[in-house]
Parts: C-alpha cells; sequence; structure tokens
C-alpha cells in the first residue's frame, strides 16, 4: 500500500501551454493558444494546421495542451483511435491530429473527409502533426495536399540550454528538487533527446520519492544500473546508446505514442 501511494505522488503534471517551452516557436504558441477565443470570435480565416518535428520536439504535447486547455468541445486523434472517431461532430469545435504519418489507409481517407468538413464549417478547426512537412508526408496524395493547404510550422528543436530548463522546470512540477549539476549531467552522460531524459527523470522521481534520496548524480547512475539502462560510463555502449533519438526496446523508459509529458 505504502509503495502504491508513493507512485502517485510521483505522477507527471498533464501538457499544459505553460510547460511547453516555446523558444524558436512563440508564434505557433501564441496561434494554438489564442485559437479558441479567435473561433468563438469569428469568422477566422486559418482554421486549418500542420505542426511537424523531429522525434522529442513536442509536437504531440502542443496538441494535448490544446485539448486539455480547451473550455469547449475537443477531439484528440491518433492512429490509436477508433476509425469512427475521426467522424465529423457538429459539437466538436477543435481537432487535434496526431502521428498523421501512421495513420492506417483508413483513417487517412477518414481524416480527409474529416478535413474537407472542418474547412466547411466555420466554427471548427483542426490542428494536424507529423514527422515531416506536407511535401514529403508519407500519406495519400490527397490528404498530402490538404494539410499543406492551412498553415504550416516547423517546431524548432530545443537548445542544450533550454533541454536543462525544461528538466528543471519539469522537475519544479513534480516537486522535484535537483542538485544544481543535474541537468547538465544528464546532457553530457545520456541521451539527449526529450522523450528518453523526460522519461528518466519521472523514473528519478519515483525512485528517489521511494528511497527518500535527494535526486544527485549518484542516484541517476543507480538508478540506471537498477533498471538496467546503459550505463553513461560503458565503454561497450554504443553511441546510439548515450546520445542518439533512438530508444532501446525493452529498456522501460519508452513512453507511450501518445503520453502528453514526453515531448514526442
Amino acid at each position: 500500500m505504502q509503495r502504491q501511494l508513493t507512485l502517485d505522488l510521483g505522477t507527471p503534471p498533464p501538457a499544459t501551454f505553460d510547460n511547453f517551452f516555446a523558444t524558436g516557436n512563440h508564434e505557433l504558441v501564441t496561434r494554438l493558444r489564442e485559437l479558441e477565443g479567435a473561433l468563438a470570435a469569428g469568422p477566422l480565416a486559418d482554421r486549418t494546421f500542420y505542426v511537424w518535428g523531429e522525434p522529442g520536439s513536442g509536437r504531440s504535447h502542443l496538441l494535448h495542451a490544446l485539448v486539455h486547455e480547451s473550455h469547449g468541445a475537443a477531439r484528440f486523434l491518433s492512429p490509436q483511435s477508433a476509425l469512427n472517431a475521426f467522424g465529423f461532430d457538429p459539437r466538436v469545435t477543435l481537432y487535434a491530429v496526431d502521428d498523421c504519418d501512421r495513420l492506417s489507409a483508413a483513417q487517412q481517407i477518414a481524416l480527409f473527409n474529416l478535413f474537407n468538413e472542418v474547412r466547411a464549417t466555420p466554427a471548427a478547426a483542426l490542428v494536424a502533426a507529423g514527422n515531416a512537412a506536407p511535401i514529403a508526408l508519407d500519406v495519400r496524395d490527397d490528404l498530402r495536399t490538404r494539410l499543406g493547404w492551412g498553415l504550416v510550422f516547423h517546431l524548432q528543436p530545443l537548445t542544450d540550454e533550454s533541454k536543462a530548463a525544461v528538466l528543471r522546470h519539469a522537475a519544479h512540477e513534480r516537486g522535484l528538487v535537483l542538485a544544481d549539476d543535474v541537468p547538465d549531467y544528464l546532457l553530457r552522460r545520456y541521451r539527449r533527446d526529450m522523450p528518453s531524459l523526460m522519461a528518466l527523470l519521472d523514473e528519478l522521481d519515483r525512485f528517489s520519492l521511494e528511497t527518500k534520496r535527494a535526486v544527485n548524480t549518484n542516484l541517476i547512475r543507480d538508478v540506471l544500473q537498477t533498471r538496467s539502462l546503459p550505463f553513461p560510463d560503458d565503454p561497450y555502449a554504443s553511441p546510439n546508446d548515450l546520445s542518439g533519438d533512438l530508444l532501446t526496446p525493452g529498456s522501460g523508459f519508452i513512453p507511450s505514442d501518445n503520453d502528453p509529458t514526453r515531448f514526442k
């Protein structure tokens, strides 16, 4: 029972616009934050958005924030959504569609139809996200064309300084105190992509609560050893193990595709 209580205390906070670091992406964040209000004020010329970026750029975070902070009816869609969820509903004002590049053939057709319905409905908006620019997106030609019709934003990657700031902010939201050298240590000695770093932060949070230890470099080393992750000083670890964008299958740190805390 005590262990379950400890794990509950370490639950990561939801994705919001406030805990998204907008470095280089201020225009997009501002437009998404104000989208619902602009729709209500109407008519709004720009009601369809396509957001793309590299793994860890935060596109899923922004979509979850859009839905989470909506005051009306909003719907989040992804490859895991049922096909009928892609149907147009006049009660829904905001549609957020993640991982367009991974949609099934049937889902792509449904999204194409949904896009057309939204374009024909002044009170509705659609924000889609994928891993490449529309012209390079691996989807149906007609859907690729539609996604390129509206506003297209390329999420700019975070600098190392911004990544360190994100880690400190995320730790603060969890009530977690990091030693001053922890963010820099993680960036130098562990994978540098945000999904891996945020997953490790979640694990450090849980381990710290369970063991009642401060989060410092010694704790990090113990967590990496305990969880059988590539150890930073392991001479046999490959470069991708330590600093690449790839997550190791079976490591226990692979985030779910649409977990809002993973900065995908």
